[in-house]
């Protein structure tokens, strides 16, 4: 077996490519060795801002050599009265390399077989690396010198070598050789001999090429500066991605900025830090911020009092000006601010925001009576229009909640203002106060009524407004705590509400179904998600999820069978009730006794085993009974017993799309 590496140095890439390169390039080499049949037991790549390496270990050292058959023309052709070769049988096998006495008829055809000789590894790897490489993509490639193939920045230099043998190679303008460098103030011009000396003889150079050993890096020195000051940090995966691809050896430096900057809110100061600053804040072991951060640098040396003023110099700016808005902002209470929302627009023929904030106010004012829940909704976008959520827009809610504080409005109200956002992704919480709660459902259920009457419905490639995000946070905010909300009214008060009519509730139900499906396929069947919504799970979502949990748990055969089997007698609804004194058998007494019995009392576990108790009951009455009998009476009797029982079945669930 052998063993291959391919670097690639190039001027710093832009962080976001580099998570892109590296399952490109994986893909890339895993589809090129299985196209080839070469064997191989791992592909690893590894990057840093100025390279990308790829090893793969276990490597065949060839292909295997594979025997062909190949079908000529019809033996008549092929051969003449005189068992020769004509002129289309010479050339069929003159096309195909093989002699004639290895030439054969079957079935009236000519044949032949062929052995090709599989290439060998190395050869495979000129053939291939380069074309795998101009195949990444990525935004805002670019050209340079006399290069036609454009890539995301210049290349400098290309190592490649398979186990301790150079392997030539040539991507876009740089041939490749056996020497790599370090960082940029470390070791350079470095001779690797065998892939497997790469990486330690890159680490003695200030570089961890391996993305995981580089990230683990800085999350124990980020931790070790907190513990130091007996603080804790907080690491977004986010920013520690971030930080990971723009550095090749992370040093940590603790830097400091006036305590005066506490005073705005946190997540402000929290926000230039980590966003605009690609800085950690740290903490007091109570959660609050503190005055202190750890920036990594990409530094060889131990003199960090420049890197200390710059980076002060830098934050001070970025925070000089959040007080500024701050203090400016506050002057007034939040409030006031609702005026201006006047002149911003939602979304063309929708209103304006302020529009959109009553529109907001009128449905929580249908799903709760509470006054906090109105103030809430009447101030949850007043801080569109102040000046710090203009410079930090990714802070709306939190400053709003702040400035209520601020403006002395209740805590439930504070509260409310921030979460109504929530949750703000896939992952993240949802609101833990009800005002959050009722807000955002309005709030999010209004963006999504709108888009769907502006004819703008995501679609595979477009989302407007982010509403398969914003359906996501209704579903999980209902979901989690148990809300008793009516869906399929909100989306009727919502529709009503606003400017534009269009008769469009069934397309916003059917897209909330098939979001609730896709967020909980990942726990429950498909066939149970699909079944269970035979009832309008917009109705009520936490009934629909209790249905899917009783029935995910159902393992009876004879059960889904005679549920089918009503089911394909009951295509349509019977309308006769059922008259006991035309029961013939005791069969079908003692059914529609079971039948009788089997009532919901908010526990699909236990209604599920009174369907399973009813059930040889309905297979002895299929036993014994002949449904459509000669008699009209007896006949549409038996049908109404059956779909009594159907209308107990589809309480439940569609058995006829389940597959136990």
């Amino acid at each position: 077996m052998s063993k291959y590496l391919l670097e690639v140095g190039v001027e710093e890439l832009p962080y976001k490519f580099i998570p892109m390169a590296i399952s490109q390039l994986e893909l890339g080499f895993k589809n090129f060795l299985e196209s080839n049949n070469v064997g191989y037991t791992d592909i690893r790549v590894m990057a840093t801002p100025r390279r990308l390496a790829v090893i793969i270990d276990g490597l065949e050292k060839s292909q295997p050599d594979i025997e062909r058959v190949l079908k000529g023309p019809i033996a008549t052709v092929a051969y003449d009265e005189n068992k020769n070769l004509t002129p289309a049988g010479l050339g069929f096998a003159k096309k195909n390399g093989v002699e004639a006495k290895d030439l054969y008829v079957e079935d009236n055809y000519l044949y032949a077989k062929i052995l090709i000789k599989g290439k060998n590894i190395k050869e495979l790897l000129q053939e291939n690396v380069a074309h795998i490489f101009a195949k990444l993509q990525g935004p805002h490639f670019m050209r340079w010198g006399s290069n036609d193939v454009k890539f995301s920045r210049p290349i400098r230099w290309v190592l490649s070598i398979l186990d301790d043998e150079e392997v030539k190679i040539r991507i876009i303008d740089k041939e490749s050789s056996n020497i790599t460098n370090g960082h940029r103030f470390s070791t350079q011009n470095i001779v690797v001999n065998n892939p497997d000396e790469y990486v330690s003889k890159l680490r003695d150079a200030h570089v961890l090429v391996d993305v995981d050993e580089r990230k683990q890096r800085i999350i124990e020195l980020t931790q070790k500066e907190a513990e130091k000051l007996g603080a804790i940090t907080k690491i977004s995966d986010d920013l520690l991605e971030e930080v990971t691809f723009i550095t090749e050896y992370p040093v940590a430096v603790t830097c400091n900025f006036d305590k005066a900057y506490l005073t705005i809110p946190q997540e402000v100061a929290v926000t230039v830090m980590e966003t605009h600053q690609r800085y950690f804040a740290l903490y007091t072991k109570d959660g609050k911020l503190t005055d202190k951060f750890v920036t990594i640098t990409n530094y060889i040396g131990d003199e960090f009092e420049n890197i200390k003023a710059g980076n002060l110099r830098v934050i001070k700016a970025r925070l000089d000006d959040a007080v500024f808005f701050f203090n400016e902002d506050t002057k007034k209470p939040l409030e006031t601010y609702r005026e201006a929302l006047k002149g911003m627009t939602f979304q063309k023929g929708m209103g304006s925001v302020y529009d959109k904030t009553d529109r907001i106010v009128k449905l929580v004012q249908k799903l709760s009576p509470l006054a906090s829940v109105k103030r809430t909704a009447e101030l949850c976008k007043a801080d569109l229009a102040t000046n710090l959520v203009f410079e930090f827009t990714e802070l709306q809610g939190f400053i709003g909640a702040d400035y209520a504080r601020v403006s002395n409005e209740a805590k439930e109200v504070q509260d409310g203002i921030r979460e109504h956002y929530f949750p703000l992704n896939a992952d993240s919480e949802t609101a833990k106060s009800i005002e959050g709660q009722l807000v955002g459902i309005a709030d999010k259920i209004d963006t999504i009524c709108a888009v769907f009457v502006a004819g703008k419905k995501p679609t595979g490639s477009s989302d407007p407004l982010g509403v398969r995000r914003a359906a996501l946070g209704i579903i999980k905010t209902i979901l989690e705590h148990d809300l008793k909300i009516d869906l399929s009214l909100l989306i009727d008060e919502a529709l009503a509400l606003l400017p534009i009519k269009s008769d469009c509730k069934a397309d916003i139900e059917e897209f909330f179904v098939q979001r609730l499906i896709i967020f909980l396929s990942n726990d429950y069947r498909k066939d149970v998600l699909e079944s269970c919504a035979i009832k309008n799970p917009c109705v009520d979502l936490s009934d629909y999820l209790a249905r899917v949990k009783t029935v995910s748990n159902l393992d009876n055969q004879n059960l889904l069978e005679n549920a089918n089997r009503v089911l394909r007698i009951l295509k349509e609804d019977v309308n006769s009730t059922i008259n006991p004194d035309l029961f013939i058998l005791d069969t079908e007494k003692s059914l529609f006794e079971g039948i009788t019995r089997i009532s919901f009392d908010g526990d699909y576990n236990k209604y599920l085993e009174d369907l399973i108790l009813v059930n040889p009951l309905v297979t002895k009455f299929f036993e014994d009974v002949l449904v459509m009998d000669k008699d009209e009476k007896i006949k549409n009797n038996r049908l109404a017993l059956l779909n009594e029982l159907k209308n107990k079945y589809i309480m439940l669930t569609d058995f006829s799309k389940l597959n136990l």
